[in-house]
């Protein structure tokens, strides 16, 4: 029977002297002696009924900064683990446990300090002490506790994994294992000690499902619910409830025994890791294929670890980090996800140092279901009222209905209150009377995609706001520059594009024209903080910069198909990069007519370089909606109908060949971004495409990707890094 077992309060080992001796990772310490560290510092703690609790509170001594584990982090917590042996031994402490400081447990390994490992035999090191350490905590002598009081992620939540026994507060924000999601495995014990802890299949849910969903995590409650904590907790008392429990067990008592063995009965047989295997290899197939080293290897060590013991799960794990921690594609990931989501998305670039317009009610221009979503999360998150109108009662009152429905889905989820969701709902209402905006702060229009159309808007509203009210265009492809060309107020006019469905896409596109003055623009940055959204602020260049990379992409794919190279060729020819769909699911996604009014936007904006298909247009004219069809097995095929329709050339092209071309074409055009200062860095373009086209992290942005593969060198003779 194992520590993590709850009928029993015996060690899963026996410690060594070895286990205690940390000194071994001297020159590991050494090559991170900047490190920030986090302290394990001991505190004695009188159980009620008697006895003492010994506890480490983990601390960086930074309120600002989560606490991380680095290797002088790690070997400071197995020193203090193992400085309380003999006091364990002599029976002067009957329990130990950990606690981290306000709103974090830990906040996983420090990334940046892993990634200046450059040999494998340091990554070992690594690897290896992490496990050491925690093994020390698992086989302590009396029971082991980890009060998760806040944020506990990758190796923030392994060590917890690894105490005996859990507790877990309500305020915890944030539990996961996102090391798939990051190039790594969760090889500090994680992959062997979650799933016999609350079953295979949930522990895949974990560990694949979740990480490589953009690392969703658990909040307290559910991490509780799923059997990572066998309590949980209100935040303001959790620590005295934490000890309470602690004293609890290490008194034997029946009740919460009989509980906590209750809590943790999850299926662990063989038929449930069967189940579990299946939709690991569902995420992985389905979220990065093979085309991402570590949620390959993670799989690879999940399904081997359930006929391993520990010790062989451990030698398994050290490895795969040995090799992982060295690649191309975990520094590309810690560039994504450090220099870009952490970094530069908190500190965009471009934003004026004028105090941003206060914005009291907010209006939509158009009821359709785009101009519905920005209604929802205006009302949501500003709390503000928010206004729509459209040309008719009928499509109004549908986009008020959608909105509705909206804000029931999220109270049946309990995610808002009754009397939330009655307010949400009297935040927004609708007119076919746009002097209802009379008083408006800042309005953007969300009607169709044509420039007159969207002219004539502007025009009206014009003569109805005052003339400090900030206008905006949700536009994906046209000029806003032109929009406002008319207007006697162009400099309030602001590109502000979101992605489809708002709610979900985090990127929101900032245009500023040559026209445009500093208050719109601080004002547009001010409003996506408030939005929960990231910002990058473009200059007015058709197509922004997602729908310009992209479309560029989708053309070069286009064209090959229509100059005679096979579809399936065409269509797969990119797999290699991990992108999460096909070019020709995309187009039949975002509809091929919209995708090919923004080609034709593109093409007449930069010549040639777009492609703009007489194939597709052939298949608008005649109602088709996608190129693939899937027979009653699921297999894709073309119509007959929809192949009689369009006509091929007689030159093809390989995979191979087609992949090439499709490099050195994104190349050429994010070169000419950059040149025609469309953003100020490659950084902004790599952010753009990883938030708005859903850029693999593992290939560390577009730019990144296109130096590793020599397309940069071979289009613009140099590196964009």
């Amino acid at each position: 029977m194992n520590a993590q077992s709850a009928h029993s309060l015996s060690p899963a080992g026996t410690i060594t002297a070895a286990q205690t001796d940390f000194s071994g990772y001297a020159e590991l310490a050494e090559a991170f002696a900047d490190e920030v560290r986090t302290h394990s510092r001991v505190e004695d703690v009188t159980l009620p009924g008697g006895g003492t609790l010994a506890l480490i509170r983990l601390d960086n001594d930074d309120a600002r900064r989560p606490t991380t584990l680095g290797p002088n982090s790690l070997i400071e917590f197995g020193e203090a683990v193992a400085s309380q042996l003999p006091r364990a031994e002599s029976a002067e402490i009957a329990g130990l446990a950990l606690i981290g400081k306000p709103g974090y447990l830990v906040a996983g390994a420090d990334l940046g300090a892993v990634n200046t490992i450059e040999s494998t035999e340091l990554a070992r090191q690594m690897a290896e002490l992490g496990h050491q350490a925690y093994n020390l905590l698992e086989d302590f002598p009396v029971p082991t506790f980890a009060f998760i009081n806040g944020t506990a992620l990758g190796g923030g939540l392994e060590i917890a994994l690894a105490a005996q026994w859990r507790t877990v507060s309500t305020d915890a924000k944030a539990l996961s294992l996102p090391e798939a999601f990051l190039g790594l495995i969760p090889g500090w014990g994680g992959v062997y000690r979650l799933p016999r802890l609350i079953g295979p299949e949930a522990a895949a849910q974990v560990i694949f499902s979740n990480a490589l969903a953009n690392n969703r995590t658990l909040k307290g409650a559910a991490a509780y619910e799923l059997g990572i904590a066998d309590a949980l907790f209100a935040a303001d008392a959790f620590e005295q409830a934490s000890v309470e429990f602690a004293a609890r067990i290490i008194a034997r008592d029946d009740d919460t025994l009989a509980g906590v063995r209750s809590h943790r009965d999850r299926d662990t047989s063989d038929a449930a890791w069967q189940r579990g295997i299946e939709a690991a290899r569902r995420a992985v197939a389905a979220k990065t294929g093979d085309s991402a080293p570590a949620p390959q290897k993670a799989l690879e060590v999940f399904i081997a670890g359930k006929d391993r013991d520990r010790d062989q799960d451990r030698v398994a794990e050290c490895d795969a980090l040995a090799e992982l921690m060295v690649t191309d594609e975990f520094a590309n990931t810690v560039y994504a996800f450090l220099e870009l989501i952490q970094k530069r998305a908190k500190r965009p670039a471009g934003v004026p140092e004028v105090p941003p317009r206060q914005i009291g009610k907010v209006g939509i221009v158009g009821a359709g279901l785009m101009a519905s979503q920005l209604a929802m999360v205006f009302a949501q998150h500003l709390q503000v009222p928010v206004v729509m109108t459209d040309i008719d009662e009928t499509r109004v009152a549908k986009g008020l209905d959608f909105i509705s429905s909206q804000v029931e889905k999220l109270q049946g989820k309990g995610k808002i209150s009754a009397e939330q969701a009655a307010g949400l709902k009297g935040l927004v209402t609708g007119s076919t009377d746009k002097s209802v905006y009379a008083d408006a702060d800042f309005v953007i229009e969300a009607v169709f995609e044509e420039i007159g159309v969207k002219k004539q808007v502007f025009a009206e509203l014009e003569e109805i706001v005052p003339a400090g009210t900030i206008l905006a265009t949700n536009t994906s492809s046209l000029s806003v520059t032109e929009m406002a060309a008319d207007l006697r107020h162009p400099e309030r006019v602001i590109g502000f594009h979101f992605f489809n469905p708002v709610a979900v896409m985090p990127l929101i596109e900032i245009a500023r024209t040559p026209e445009t003055t500093d208050e719109p623009i601080a004002t547009a940055f001010a409003l996506a903080a408030a939005l929960r959204k990231t910002p990058v602020l473009t200059s007015d260049s058709a197509a922004f910069v997602v729908n310009r990379v992209l479309l560029r992409l989708m053309a070069e794919v286009q064209k090959a198909f229509d100059e005679g190279t096979d579809a399936a060729t065409a269509d797969q020819a990119l797999r290699p990069i991990g992108l999460p769909m096909t070019p020709f699911t995309l187009l039949a996604m975002v509809g091929i007519p919209v995708a090919q009014h923004v080609t034709e936007s593109l093409h007449a904006a930069f010549g040639e370089r777009f492609h703009v298909s007489a194939n597709l247009q052939r298949l608008i004219e005649a109602g088709v909606t996608e190129i693939w069809s899937t027979d009653e097995d699921g297999r894709a095929f073309i119509k007959e109908q929809t192949l009689a329709l369009m006509e091929f050339g007689e030159t093809p092209r390989s995979g191979e060949q087609l992949l090439t071309d499709v490099q050195d074409a994104l190349a050429e055009e994010i070169g000419l971004m950059l040149s025609e200062g469309v953003v100020s860095s490659p950084k902004d373009i790599d952010l753009c495409m990883i938030l708005g086209a859903g850029w693999p992290m593992h290939r560390g942005g577009i730019t990144p990707y296109l130096d590793q593969v020599g397309a940069s060198e071979r289009v613009n003779g140099r590196t964009f890094h």
